[in-house]
Formats: C-alpha cells, structure tokens, sequence
C-alpha cells in the first residue's frame, strides 16, 4: 500500500481515500460510507476529521450528530484526537460540556455537533426530535439497533450523509446483514480496513497485536472478519453441511416448537420429515423490545396458525412456562399441545448428537435460529456447563423439539395436554 507523507504525518491510500471521497465527482453521490477493519487500522481517526471538513465544508447553521456507545467512549475514542486536529487546521471550538454539544466555527460558518450515547434501547428517545444534516456514528456494532436507525431517521437535511465506523462482531451481527451486506442498496460506500492501513503502526507492534489474540478475537481484531466467538454450544453446526437453499416438498409429518416470550423474544419453528431428516421450514420470531410493542396470546396463536400454514400438524412442543399461551391453543382446539421437558443440559446434549448424526437442516431462509447458532455460547465464569442466557430463544424452540422426537413426541415423557 503507498503510503504519502502530509505536515510529518503519513497515510496510507485508504486513509487519503477517506479524507476526499465526499469531494470526488465518482462517489459524492452516495448516501453515505461505511469503514470497518481491524483494531488500530486507522479509520476512526481519519473518518472523524473527514466528517468534519466535510460538514463545515457544505453547511452552514446546521446540526450534525457525534454518535458512540457511550458519550464517554466517544471522548476518549474519536473527540480527544479530533480538537486536536481541528486546532491545527485553523477550526474553532466551543465546547457545552454539561449540555454534551459542541460549536464549530470556520471560514465564517458556525455549526453544532451534538453528541449521543447510544448504549441500549432506550438511547433511541435521546436522538429523537432533534433534525440532522448528517451523523458519524463511532463503534457502531456496540449500538442497539433502535438507536443506530433512529439516528438515520434524524438526517432529513438535504445533502445530509452517514458515517459508520466499527471493528467486526459475529456475521449474524445486524449491522453486518443489514448494512454492510446491503450497502449497495443503500446507495452507501463500504471500505474494509486492515492493520497495513494504518502506516503509524511499526512492524513491531503488528506482530504484537498478532500474538495477543487467539480464535475468534484473531480473526475480527487482527485479520478485521466477522467470525463467531469461540465457546458455541453447538459447534458441530456448519452452514455448508446444514443450511438449505432448497427444502423439500414431501415432508410427511409436521411439527411446530414454541419457546415463548412476552418481554424476551417469541420463537417458533415449523419443522418438516423427508428421507428421515427433520427441516426447520419456516419461523416465526417476535421481539417485543426490537418492534416496540407487546403481542397477546391470540396474537401469536394468529402467528401459529400461520406458521401451520393450513398443513396437518403432529403436534406442538411448548416452552412450559408458557402457561398461558398453552391453555389459548387448547381453546382454540385445532392443534394437540404437549409441554417440553426443560432439562437445559440434557436437551442440549440430545440436540448435539441429533445434529451430528445428521438428523436436523435448516432452512436458509430461517434467519433467526441462523444468527443464534452464531451467538449461543457456554457461560465460561459460572463454574458449572451452563449457556449463557442471552441468543437462546430459536435454540431453546429447537431443543424443545428434538427432546420430543427422542422422548417419542407427547406419548412417552411429557405431560402430554388433551385438547
């Protein structure tokens, strides 16, 4: 990578790329950019002072928003180093510490940068109200979803424009399948970082990065991938072995598992039998905190239904605690109900030795239980085998079902609930 040397300072043909995208006729049209990479490759910084020069370039009398997990974070990581390139280059600042926003002037223009913490889903009311003319959002996959889309919806200034920056988090990540995957039809730039990016960084320090960091870690901090952490609890599950892109049309017996939620998540699988293996055809997966409002009981049976699609059911597994719930579809009366055994460890074990023994596909179009596969991992400080309680809504439904095929589904092991 060439590297180019500016007032003692040098950088790499990626980090000059930042600096002047917004102003090239090739790519000015775009909505926005996207970076993403390794830890210490050099995009935070150069991104920031981009933003700058570009909002203070095309605006005048506007509002832009400064976006990190925490507005301490956001000191610490891109404010410290930004004032001082800001003063060198000739920028004024005056900063509202208790008010957490800045004024800029130059060249005779004064904008206003506020800034945001987006560390959970309430962070999202913070932004609200508030018209932007563009955001520079720091650490981004650190943020709930809520905040980083309330924080898009802000820039309704004409001529406004993204910023994203953040290191790689699992490839289920939301901010990876919905922005980095579609950046193209978002109309937004996508530039992928790696520690030769940043030329400050010697030969020496490279090597100790490459040395402090193992597994999964290596490959999202060192090598700047999307890869899923170590400690999985199944493994064993290799999108290559059991994700299908086509699923078969003479499934014989049907089931459908339940794990259901009112404040967590509501997950349901339908599950079809060809040739002797089990396929997850379809899902139905409800976030009450992710949609902002809560479903009844009649309305996720409306979602059973449908997820049934009108196919003769053997049975429906459900999560036991699901009181509730269970007795709707028992008034309801179209579908025989029986109540999962919640042997967490047994059943996972069961569900490991199923999946080995090829018994189980998933469909790909069943994108949830996708991303859980990814994120669902052993609590390694609680001492005893134990997940931790977090990703775990698809893969509780899908044990609960291969627990009730094992146990002979409803007739041996469970209390089965006649309808």
């Amino acid at each position: 990578m060439a590297d180019e040397k500016r007032g003692g300072l040098t950088f790499s043909e990626k980090q000059k790329f930042l600096f002047r995208w917004w102003s090239n006729a090739k790519y000015r049209g775009y909505d926005g950019i996207i970076c993403d990479g390794a830890v210490r490759s050099g995009k935070t910084s150069c991104m920031a002072l981009s933003f700058l020069m570009w909002s203070m370039g095309r605006f005048d009398k506007r509002n832009f928003g400064l976006c990190g997990k925490t507005i301490v974070s956001l000191r610490r990581n891109l404010l410290t180093e930004l004032l001082k390139w800001a003063e060198k280059l000739g920028f004024t600042v005056t900063e509202n510490l208790s008010k957490n926003y800045m004024d800029v002037d130059f060249g005779g223009r004064r904008n206003r940068y506020y800034l945001f913490g987006g560390k959970d889903e309430g962070s999202a009311s913070l932004i609200q109200g508030v018209t932007l003319a563009g955001v520079l959002m720091d650490e981004t996959a650190l943020m709930p979803r809520s905040f980083v889309e309330q924080a898009v919806a802000r820039c309704s200034v004409t001529g406004s424009k993204l910023w994203f920056n953040c290191n790689p988090d699992n490839p289920y990540h939301w901010f990876k399948r919905e922005w980095i995957d579609k950046a193209d039809s978002k109309n937004l730039l996508y530039v992928h970082f790696e520690l030769s990016d940043n030329p400050s960084l010697s030969e020496a320090v490279i090597k100790r990065y490459e040395r402090l960091y193992t597994g999964a870690f290596y490959e999202r901090f060192v090598r700047g991938r999307w890869s899923a952490a170590e400690g999985l609890v199944y493994p064993m599950f290799d999108e290559r072995k059991y994700v299908c892109g086509e699923l078969p049309q003479d499934c014989g017996r049907f089931v459908v598992s339940c794990d259901y939620g009112t404040v967590n998540p509501s997950s349901f699988g339908l599950w079809g039998q060809s040739g002797g293996i089990w396929y997850r055809l379809a899902e139905y997966y409800y976030d009450s905190a992710r949609e902002g409002s809560r479903r009844t009981d009649e309305e996720h049976y409306a979602a059973l239904e449908e997820l049934a699609g009108g196919r003769e059911i053997s049975y429906v597994v459900c999560d036991p605690s699901a009181a509730s719930f269970i007795q709707c579809i028992k008034r309801h009366g179209k579908f025989r109900v029986i109540q999962a055994k919640n042997d967490v460890i047994s059943g996972i074990r069961r569900t490991q030795d199923f999946i080995r023994g090829g018994g189980l596909r998933i469909g790909a179009d069943c994108t949830d239980i996708l991303r859980e596969f990814t994120l669902y991992r052993w609590d390694e400080g609680a001492g005893r085998d134990c997940p931790v309680k977090e990703f775990d809504h698809a893969m509780d439904d899908m044990r609960y079902f291969v627990c009730s095929l094992e146990d002979g589904g409803g007739e041996v092991g469970f209390a089965a609930i006649s309808v």
